[in-house]
This record gives structure tokens, C-alpha cells and sequence, in this order.
């Protein structure tokens, strides 16, 4: 609002100097006008009739302060005496009255109009950065792959179909059962992401086994951007004593041991009073459930479930336990459509016959149902009769069309395809194969065990433990591993083993006896360090030839780029040895996996090799039954490593673990196979996802766009490679930003790079770092008004346009993703000097 009248009291700013603050007019005589500032301690006389003076008037909800600092929101404002008085309440609610005369003189002027009156003009750049960045969050948002583009995972598209699907529901609750391998974790990660960066899941919670939280840890942290923080019982006490009363309340994302719960009543009640947006449970299987017994630990995540909205149950043996253990996981994720055992197990029978109709109409398709009058009659049952009697009469080409949606509203409405998505390796393409390859070694005489009748089984598996501080000289594996090393120059070897201690005495037997280049990785190791090993045997040109891990090796870490595993020892787990197997065995890999066994003959590691080799076939493919299976033949299976030489006995126990596992294997893939394969992956859909990440993070759109938001914040950047920088906090950068650390980072733009070395930020549209950015930039006054010289000759020279930008603030949650259905991510008016709409005639140019 413009005043030519200037009265006491008032307050003004000055157009050319707006660092003065707010002025007070002292007093108005002999066509003079004197200002007082506060601010600057200083005053100015101007002319009455060109005084390059503005108004300073606040309207209703904006913010103020008072000459005593308080925040003030208005709420009403009135003239007097041609000055303003405003009402309005400070923080406590509690109602305030502040005369302008009264209010903070340094003021700082947000508004765009503000800030253009006030002479606060930015760089046209700067405003054209703010729009571009208002079309890319749009564009964004819009997307069906927001929130998934961001994580350093492979696209794979079996796990993409499980996000996209998931992601896409209101409340995500499921049983992830994906066949070992095929990356149960990364979809889990994928879920919480996409649910993070759209804003509908706030509180997270990860119950898991003990053994796997650091994994999940770094997990999440490396391919997701997901800080979360672990608690146990330490970590709970040092919060309580800190004055937070619930540490479950203390942090957005959590991660916690299911034993934390069910060995601490307090601690299950303080996770069961917290609302959590989310809850993940791995290793699934683990929760105990029958009609007799319930688990405490199952109760326990029962009870946390009751008070999440969604529910991610992880297994990749859904029914190891039986059909019990199966409808126990079901009834955590529906109770209401689980209810009962019973019912369960008659559907299952149902399933059965489904799983059979919907084989034969895939097989066979239209003619078998044109000509099976009772297949007609099922299907009628199951989908209705006007279904049946509109699919007769289509055309032959529209009726095999249409069959295949009849067969997907089969397993859709019978199936338990809503909750529950399985794939296995037989189904998705791009795995290699398996060879093994064993070397038998002549135990040296300090490893014998003769005479002891129960020897344990640590020290027979393990023969430094035996062998005693010399063992590195004495031990043959150690010969034999320098020996393929120098025979295999060009090759590239991942060695695991069971303990860091082993780890680092070989690795430093290899690179400084043995001349080889070698590096190591442990637990004791920082993450930081752990990181640089990696990076150095990543590198292929000068990087190490051999890597020597300890077991933490085994968890989480991609090696895929060698294909050469040598066990140094075996794990005693079907599971744990999968896992290191799996580092090299992943989709991607484009050799077959060379699996190298030294072992002493007539030795408990012999028994146990040929245990997992012909009774669970475990090391030329994923056997899925291996945990339950050592379950059952535990006790026989350690009674023949303590006494290898009982080879009758050793016999007896490979063929039942042979005849137990096929029928185990025949039980779990009998039935639902063909309703859990349709349910489970969508090519279609999953390829749609895929195109539009390759879409959004190929070509140089966003490479050019970071570097000119870097170089706008005085962020230092280098270049680094092709497609990547070297970003640190510059001497003149205008925000402390939480995402950038002091020492810098060191990014890439191209996905493969970052799947590769994991010591490099992979930046997309979603990385944390971006994402402060561009938030900073459209929610704070930086661009946000310039001044341009437009040359056109259809118009007169002096005219002048004024072009507005509006951003749509939708007054809805976030959650509701309501962004994504507008047509436009802003309002553009541009209006001429006679006030007539040039929008469409004059485009605004990104």
C-alpha cells in the first residue's frame, strides 16, 4: 500500500539503501521528510515529492518482532492517525499489540515485492535456478519412479516390480520371500526410501537377528541415505539417563534386535506406545508359532505390529517351518484375513487345484477352455458367469487377449499375491554358474586329534587354532594360497575366512613374504577404512590382486567384479556359507563363479564339504532348504567331524540329507509356484519403472544443473573422472548445509561407477545432499525477484512487463502425494502495461 502522506511514527525503507532497516519518520515539514533509521543509527532528509522511500505495511499471518525481539504472528491490522497498530499473538499464544513505531527496526524482507521495493534485487540466473528447480522437483514428484531412482542398487527389475507395487499403496504390508540371492534387503531399502523422500513414512522401525544389524546399518546407509540409529540395551540406558524417557522416541529410524524386546518388558512396552509409519522384521522364519506354542519373540513383534500402519516381513524360506509357521507370518500382516489355521489350510488345498487350472490354461490356452466344459465351470465359479459367457463371445484374437486378464484376476482374487511376493533363480535371468573346485592337503602333525574322544569342533574347522602363533609357516593352505596366487597373476581372488585375527596374519604373510598385492578387511576396521580396502581391490588397473576378509566380508558387500572365491575355511551354517558365495554369485556377473576349497584330507572340514557338496548341493546352486536341513541333521553331522574316519556313518548321512532335501524342495515348490510367479513380477511394469530412471539420470540435464546449484551456494567443486566432482565447503558459501561435511565428498554421477566403488557418492535427483539444496532454494528468498532486459521488436522499447511465479502449497499432508496429479509444478503470469495476460504468448524459457 503507497502513501504520499508521511506522519510521525511511521515506518518506512529506503528504496537505494535497504541496509538501513526500517525507518521512523521524525518529522514532515517545508516539503522535507526526515528519517530516522535505529538499525544503522543514522537519519536522512528527502524531498517530499521523490523521496525513494516505500511503505512498510504487513499483512495478516505474516510474521513479526517487536523492539524487544518477540515473535509476533498478525492477526488483525488497523489505521491511526495514518499510522498501524497490528494485533496479533507471540509463540505462547499469548495476544500482543505492537504499534509499527514499536516494531524491530532490522528487518529482513522475504517476500519477493519486498525485497524488489526494498532494492534487494538478485541475479537473473539466480531466478531462472529457482524455476528450474521448480520444474525439476514437478517433474520429479510426477514420476512413478520417485523415490526409487535414488539408492546405489543395480536396476534389477524383479525388485523394482516389489517397490513399485508396494510403494504404490496406501500401506505397505507384505511378506518379502524372495529366493536367497535375489535381494530381500535391497527391495526392503528400496520401500523405505521411496516412502522417506515422499514424506509418508516418518518413524521407522527394523527388528532384526543380532548378527545382522551392523549390516542393515551399512546397508542403508550405502545404498540408501538412510542414517538410522541402533539401539540395544546400552545404547537405551545412556539415552534414559540423557532425560529422553522413551529411546524408541528419540530418532525417526531405528533399528533394534528383536532380543532387545523380548528379554526386556520395559523395552517392549516403550517400542509398542511409539506410532511407527513403518515396521521391518528380518529373518521372519525365526518368529516361532504353532497351535500349541506361541514364541515370546513372536508376541513381541505382534504386539509392535499392532501400532505400525506398515508391516515388511522378510524370509527367504516362507514355508521351511510348515504350513503353520506360513499362516503365522500371514496373520501378522492381516490378521482379518487370517484369522484362522484351519481355514488357512483349506485354502491351501484350494490353492493346489488353482495353481494346476491356471498351468494348464497357460500351456494350452483358448482352445483348452473352449472345449473343457468343466475348466468353463470353475472359472464361472471363481470370476462370475457374465465373465465366462463376455469372454465367448469376443473374437479368437480378443479371446486370447483377453485370457490373460482373466487368469491375472484369477491369482489376483484368490492367490495371496497382495501379500506375499516370491521369485526364485529359476525365474530371473542373469545369474552365473557355480563350479567348485577342492584341494586336498596333507594335515601337517601338530593338527592330529587322536586320542581325543570328543574333540571340539572349533579348532578341526579352524587349524590355526590348533596349529598355534606359528601357524602361518606350518599351516599348507598358506602355501598352496601363495602358490594359486602367483600361478593366477591376472586373477583377481576374494579369500574369507572366519576370524579378523586369520585375516590379517595371512594377508600380511602375502603382501610382505610373498610379494603379493593384498589388502584386508575386518570388523576391527573403521567403516572408512574398510571402504579404501574395497576401493583398493576394486581398482583393476593397480589395485590388489587378493582381498582377505574376515567373515564380516560375507555380509552386504558386492564383489562382483571377480569371480575367483577361495574359502579359506567353511562356516558352519548353509546359510552363512551362502552368503559368502553370494558376494560373487549376484545378477550382473559375467563369469562363472570359480569356488576354491583347500582342506586336509580325512578332516571335519572334509565332512563338512562333502555334506554341503552332496547332500545339500550347496555350492553349485542356492539350496533354500539348507537351514532347516542342518537343523534336523545337526547332531549326526558334528558326530561325523569329530570322527572322519567313519565313513559308513558319513555315507548314511549324506544319502538321508539327499532323499530329506529333494522331498523338502518337492513339498515348498509344489502348489502355489505358478499363482506366487504371476504375483510376484510384472515384466511390463517393471520395465516402465526402468526407462524412466534411465530417463531421468542419463544424459547431462543433471550433472549441469548440480554444478550450477553448487557454484550459485559457493560450494568448491572439482572435477573428478567424466562424470563426477569433488565438492567441499567454499570460503564464501551462504548456508552451513547439514549434507556436506567439512573434509568434502567425492560424487559420481553414473550409477555403474558407484555400484563399483563405494568410497564415491552416487548424486542422482534424490541424493540428500541435492535435495537440501533444492529445498533451500524455492522455500527461502534467494532468486526469488530480478530484473531483465527482454529485446523483442513487437515491443516498444521502455515497456514493461511484470512476470510472477507462483508456487502451489498444497494445504494437505505430504503423504497424500497430491503434487504428482497437478498439471504443473507453478502458476506463470506474465502481465503487460496495460494489464493484459502475455503468458502464452511469451513462454518462459528454462
Amino acid at each position: 500500500m503507497a502513501h504520499t502522506e508521511f506522519v510521525p511514527g511511521q515506518r518506512w525503507i529506503s528504496n537505494t539503501e535497504a541496509e538501513l532497516g526500517l525507518g521512523i519518520v521524525v518529522e514532515c515539514a517545508n516539503r522535507r521528510v526526515e528519517i530516522s533509521f535505529p538499525a544503522a543509527g543514522d537519519s536522512r532528509t528527502y524531498a517530499t515529492d521523490n523521496a525513494p522511500l516505500s511503505r512498510v505495511c504487513y499483512e495478516p499471518d505474516e510474521q513479526i518482532r517487536n523492539d524487544d525481539g518477540v515473535l509476533i504472528t498478525i492477526r488483525e491490522r488497523i489505521e491511526h492517525n495514518g499510522c498501524f497498530i497490528y494485533l496479533g499473538v507471540d509463540e505462547s499464544s499469548t495476544e500482543m499489540i505492537v504499534p509499527e513505531i514499536h516494531l524491530d527496526s532490522a528487518v529482513h524482507f522475504s517476500k519477493p515485492q519486498e525485497r524488489l521495493f526494498a532494492g534487494q534485487i538478485d541475479r537473473h540466473s539466480l531466478f531462472k535456478l529457482r524455476v528450474d528447480t521448480l520444474e525439476h522437483q514437478y517433474r520429479l514428484q510426477k514420476s512413478s519412479a520417485y523415490g526409487l531412482m535414488g539408492a546405489r542398487v543395480q536396476l534389477l527389475p524383479h525388485q523394482m516390480y516389489i517397490a513399485s507395487e508396494l510403494s504404490s499403496r496406501a500401506v505397505p504390508r507384505a511378506l518379502l520371500a524372495d529366493e536367497v540371492g535375489l535381494g530381500k534387503t535391497i527391495e526392503a531399502g528400496l520401500i523405505l526410501h521411496q516412502h522417506w523422500i515422499s514424506g509418508r513414512a516418518k518413524r521407522v522401525l527394523v527388528l532384526l537377528p543380532d548378527s545382522l544389524l551392523h549390516q542393515w546399518l551399512v546397508e542403508m546407509l550405502r545404498r540408501f541415505n538412510l542414517v538410522f540409529t541402533l539401539l540395544d540395551e546400552e545404547r537405551c540406558l545412556a539415552i534414559s539417563e540423557s532425560g529422553h524417557e522413551n529411546p524408541f522416541d528419540s530418532a525417526q529410524l531405528i533399528l533394534a534386535p528383536v532380543s532387545l524386546l523380548s528379554r526386556s518388558e520395559l523395552r517392549l512396552e516403550q517400542a509398542s506406545s511409539v506410532h511407527w509409519d513403518i515396521l521391518v522384521v528380518d529373518e521372519a522364519h525365526h518368529l516361532g508359532w504353532s497351535r500349541e506354542v506361541v514364541s515370546h519373540a513372536y508376541q513381541c513383534v505382534e504386539q509392535v505390529a499392532s501400532v505400525a500402519d506398515g508391516l515388511l516381513l522378510l524370509t527367504a524360506t516362507p514355508e521351511q517351518l510348515g504350513p503353520e509357521g506360513h499362516f503365522a507370518r500371514l496373520r501378522l500382516l492381516d490378521p482379518a484375513r487370517y484369522p484362522d489355521l484351519e481355514l488357512f489350510l483349506d485354502e491351501e488345498s484350494d490353492y493346489r487345484h488353482l495353481n494346476v487350472l491356471i498351468e494348464a490354461l497357460m500351456s494350452e490356452g483358448a482352445p483348452l477352455l473352449k472345449r473343457d466344459a468343466h475348466l468353463q465351470a470353475v472359472l464361472a465359479e471363481r470370476l462370475g458367469a457374465d465373465t465366462l459367457e463376455h469372454w465367448k463371445g469376443l473374437s479368437e484374437i480378443e479371446q486370447s487377449a483377453n485370457l490373460h486378464k482373466m487368469i491375472a484376476d484369477l491369482v489376483d482374487r484368490q492367490g495371496t499375491g497382495r501379500v506375499l511376493f516370491r521369485n526364485t533363480r529359476k525365474n530371473i535371468d542373469g545369474f552365473p554358474e557355480r563350479v567348485l573346485h577342492t584341494y586336498p592337503l596333507i594335515a601337517p602333525t601338530l593338527f592330529s586329534s587322536e586320542g581325543e574322544e570328543e574333540p571340539a569342533l572349533e579348532p578341526l574347522l579352524h587349524p590355526e587354532k590348533r596349529l598355534g602363533e606359528t601357524w602361518i609357516s606350518s599351516d599348507p593352505r598358506v602355501a598352496w594360497l601363495l602358490e594359486w596366487l602367483k600361478t593366477n597373476k591376472k586373477e583377481k581372488a576374494l579369500v574369507i575366512c572366519a576370524h579378523a585375527e586369520t585375516a590379517i596374519m595371512l594377508e600380511d604373510f602375502l603382501n610382505l613374504r610373498g610379494g603379493v598385492r593384498s589388502t584386508v578387511f575386518h570388523e576391527g576396521m573403521s567403516l572408512v577404512n574398510r571402504d579404501r580396502s574395497a576401493a583398493y581391490f576394486a581398482e583393476q588397473e593397480l589395485g590388489a590382486q587378493v582381498l582377505i576378509s574376515s567373515e564380516i566380508g560375507s555380509e552386504g558387500r558386492n564383489f562382483q567384479f571377480c569371480h575367483h572365491l577361495v574359502l579359506f575355511d567353511l562356516p558352519l551354517s548353509p546359510d552363512l556359507l551362502e552368503q559368502r558365495i553370494g558376494r560373487l554369485d549376484r545378477i550382473g556377473q559375467h563369469h562363472s563363479v570359480q569356488i576354491h576349497l583347500p582342506y586336509y584330507q580325512h578332516s571335519a572340514t572334509e565332512v563338512l564339504m562333502r555334506w554341503y557338496h552332496e547332500g545339500l548341493e550347496a555350492f553349485t546352486r542356492v539350496c533354500s532348504t539348507g537351514d532347516a536341513l542342518y537343523h534336523r541333521f545337526a547332531q549326526p553331522l558334528r558326530d561325523a567331524m569329530r570322527h572322519p574316519g567313519e565313513r559308513h556313518a558319513l555315507q548314511k548321512l549324506l544319502e538321508e540329507t539327499q532323499q530329506e532335501r529333494q522331498e523338502l524342495e518337492s513339498e515348498l515348490s509344489f502348489g502355489r509356484d505358478r499363482l506366487l510367479e504371476m504375483s510376484s513380477f510384472n515384466a511390463a511394469k517393471a520395465d516402465s519403472v526402468i526407462s524412466q530412471i534411465h530417463e531421468l539420470e542419463n544424459g547431462k540435464a543433471l550433472q549441469d544443473y548440480a554444478e550450477k546449484l553448487f557454484d550459485r551456494f559457493g560450494i568448491a567443486i572439482q572435477p573428478h573422472g567424466e562424470r563426477g566432482l569433488v565438492v567441499h565447503p567454499g570460503e564464501q558459501m551462504l548456508y552451513q548445509l547439514s549434507e556436506l561435511p567439512e573434509d568434502g565428498m567425492t560424487l559420481t554421477f553414473s550409477r555403474k561407477e558407484a555400484l563399483s566403488r563405494e568410497d564415491v557418492e552416487f548424486l542422482s535427483w534424490e541424493h540428500p545432499l541435492l535435495l537440501e539444496l533444492m529445498e533451500l532454494l524455492t522455500r527461502n528468498d534467494l532468486g526469488n525477484n530480478a530484473l531483465g532486459v527482454l529485446k523483442l521488436p513487437a515491443l516498444p522499447a521502455g515497456t514493461l512487463l511484470v512476470e510472477a511465479v507462483f508456487t502451489l502449497n498444497l494445504a494437505v499432508p505430504r503423504s497424500l502425494q497430491l503434487a504428482r496429479y497437478l498439471p504443473s509444478g507453478y502458476l506463470r503470469v506474465l502481465t503487460g502495461p496495460e494489464g493484459q495476460d502475455l503468458s502464452a504468448v511469451l513462454a518462459h524459457k528454462p
